[in-house]
């Protein structure tokens, strides 16, 4: 199964956990650039579902449009599991959503470094009134492979939270 094919399957059951549990979907995106939230719509009858999605490729973006605070992005940086997860928070807190994700990292081919290499992949999912979840990942690839990983784990993240 190819990527596109994959995501579309996972989108897809996604849609239907969303559905049953009568939740709305908020995405804050960096890395993948939209992505997920164009993924998303691309399932017939994803506005009974979807509320929105930011994509904040900025820092500035990131403390304007979801309250990331300079606190984090200076500390841990914009690639952190502390950045992505106050991107969920944020997304979740700025939305009608009750679920949000969040992505943030290196696709490359350029702007990593020893300690943050190109493929480093940081992710948040929100509920809202419960903890928020992160995770850091190095994908492998070049940048396609790597937004397109990205995109697959975010919304596989999702899944696992729903389909418990």
């Amino acid at each position: 199964m190819d990527n596109q094919t994959a995501a579309l399957s996972l989108t897809q059951r996604l849609a239907e956990a969303m559905l049953a549990h009568k939740y709305k979907l908020v995405c804050a995106e960096s890395c993948t650039g939209g992505g997920i939230s164009q993924l998303v719509t691309s399932i017939p009858g994803s506005s009974q579902w979807f509320d929105r999605g930011f994509v904040t490729y900025s820092n500035d973006a990131k403390r304007e449009m979801l309250g990331v605070s300079h606190e984090v992005l200076e500390s841990f940086g914009a690639v952190s599991e502390e950045c992505a997860a106050a991107m969920a928070e944020g997304a979740i807190n700025n939305s009608h959503a009750e679920l949000a994700l969040s992505v943030t990292g290196i696709a490359g081919p350029d702007g990593g470094s020893a300690e943050k290499p190109v493929g480093t992949v940081c992710f948040g999912w929100s509920q809202r009134d419960v903890e928020t979840l992160s995770t850091r990942v190095v994908f492998a690839g070049d940048r396609e492979q790597v937004r397109q990983q990205s995109m697959l784990m975010a919304i596989q993240g999702l899944l696992d939270l729903l389909e418990v």
